[in-house]
């Protein structure tokens, strides 16, 4: 357990400003039930957003290796948590991303992780979609890279229109998937069964 003292810098500065809007709110922040809440949120607030001290392109090179493979490699439903940047509430769901080597492969844990890094950043879903494209295409050069991002937006369904069960779907793609053939056989793999 940390004392005040030994705090990182960025939670004791966050901690302060959470526990005036706790006090903004309405509420008695000396509250037993609260003492401690402007500390976890402030932590909480540095895990969810972790994703801006992290470079994907790292990540992807960390397990970059010459093969010779030019067919389609999915890696689908990679679950995935954000917050949405106009109201600061989560999104959720799932990423299918796929891409065609042209020479080169990476982990598949790595497809994963870059995913899981720009969705720890305030974001919205569209931005997400062609950041985690972007990142694989320049990365590994590849044939093309599809990207598919299905997710549920808690500022639908807490606020505003209260819609509980929409979905909201994104898709950005590049190279060989433009022809829509390709396009449908991706959309046709992830639709499929399990193993």
């Amino acid at each position: 357990m940390y004392t005040e003292e030994e705090l990182p810098k960025e939670v004791n500065e966050l901690k302060s400003h959470y526990k005036q809007i706790l006090g903004l709110l309405g509420e008695d922040v000396e509250r037993e039930g609260l003492l401690k809440t402007p500390e976890r949120v402030a932590k909480a607030m540095l895990t969810l957003t972790r994703g801006y001290h992290m470079d994907p392109r790292n990540v992807l090179n960390s397990a970059k290796f010459k093969e010779d493979y030019r067919q389609m490699v999915i890696v689908k439903d990679i679950n995935f948590y954000s917050l949405c940047e106009h109201h600061m509430l989560p999104f959720y769901g799932k990423a299918h991303v796929a891409y065609i080597p042209n020479g080169y492969i990476t982990g598949l844990s790595k497809i994963a992780r870059v995913v899981d890094i720009f969705s720890h950043r305030l974001q919205v879903q569209e931005r997400m979609t062609t950041q985690i494209k972007e990142c694989i295409q320049e990365t590994l050069n590849p044939l093309g890279v599809m990207v598919v991002v299905e997710a549920k937006h808690m500022c639908m369904q807490m606020r505003g229109v209260e819609k509980q069960n929409s979905i909201t779907t994104t898709s950005d793609f590049t190279g060989a998937f433009n022809q829509a053939k390709t396009r449908e056989e991706f959309m046709n793999l992830i639709r499929g069964g399990q193993f």
